[in-house]
């Protein structure tokens, strides 16, 4: 994948960044170039990554605008979660570790279920709420649309759920 200053890319657990200049940096004694990435979430400050090592963080392109219907529905399909927190925190953890946005919407479909049965665990709250913060700032970047009307649109898929 070729990164250029200005594209919109994803790096796992922070969501949406765009890429800014190639920076070199002293490590070890030798000169490494680093991606400057500036999350787009409104939370400030940066990140930098090396450029060979893109790829293998898990650096990926948005979404396409013609995929987002796909993320949306997989909010609507029940899902199965670990039946005890340990097993459901790792797999959580493995799930936002791979920057996919459908491994995130696992993450807020199941975890939105679970609340409907009982109270989050403190962990699990910020587990869905960070979940669900990745993806409406993903799906508001790809659609050109308000933080508000992405979480609307997740908000009715998951209603969707319910009703199905």
């Amino acid at each position: 994948m070729v990164m250029t200053v200005g594209d919109k890319v994803i790096y796992p657990n922070q969501g949406p960044c765009v890429i800014g200049p190639v920076v070199k940096k002293s490590v070890d004694g030798r000169l490494v170039s680093f991606y400057q990435l500036a999350p787009l979430d409104g939370g400030g400050g940066g990140v930098f990554v090396p450029v060979d090592k893109a790829r293998a963080i898990g650096i990926r392109q948005l979404l396409k605008r013609s995929e987002i219907p796909k993320l949306l529905g997989q909010l609507k399909k029940a899902s199965r979660s670990a039946g005890n927190w340990k097993q459901r925190a790792m797999d959580n953890a493995k799930l936002f570790a791979s920057g996919s946005a459908f491994d995130l919407a696992e993450i807020v479909e199941s975890l939105t279920e679970l609340s409907e049965t009982k109270t989050l665990s403190p962990g699990e709250r910020y587990a869905l709420d960070r979940a669900r913060k990745l993806l409406v700032c993903e799906i508001s970047e790809v659609m050109g649309e308000t933080r508000s009307a992405a979480e609307e649109q997740m908000d009715k898929a998951l209603k969707g759920r319910k009703a199905g």
